[in-house]
């Protein structure tokens, strides 16, 4: 990768990874509400790292969302499913972290860890 921001790309993409990880642990204990969280960040290091690859930095969760969908989703470079996936991951973080009484189901946990794994591979794709 020559790319200006090379080590960032790859650090987030480590860290994509390394959330999945942490995501797939925390289901196998039942952790659910903390699994959608992991699975959001993975998502977000690897939309933080795709928007680096064009030399664009954002410091908020809701610029790097918008960032994917206007600069990847519309111009067709990632599907409108991985657009949406990201709004679900996001919003089902929310949940996990900020639920109360509202929790995280096992069956989403799971979605979310699949739907996490299917937009970091879509990432690497358009990365390569």
């Amino acid at each position: 990768m020559n790319l200006p921001y090379a080590d960032e790309i790859a650090a987030n993409l480590d860290r994509a990874e390394q959330s999945l990880e942490a995501a797939r642990q925390l289901a196998s204990q039942g952790y659910h509400d903390f699994v959608a969280s992991r699975a959001y960040y993975a998502a977000f290091y690897a939309a933080a790292a795709l928007l680096l690859a064009e030399g664009m930095q954002f410091g908020k969760h809701a610029a790097v969302i918008a960032s994917i969908h206007q600069h990847f989703v519309k111009t067709g470079k990632l599907e409108k499913e991985h657009g949406k996936t990201l709004n679900w991951l996001f919003e089902l973080r929310g949940i996990g972290d900020y639920g109360c009484t509202i929790h995280v189901s096992a069956q989403e946990a799971e979605r979310a860890i699949t739907s996490a794994e299917n937009f970091l591979q879509a990432v690497r794709k358009l990365l390569t």
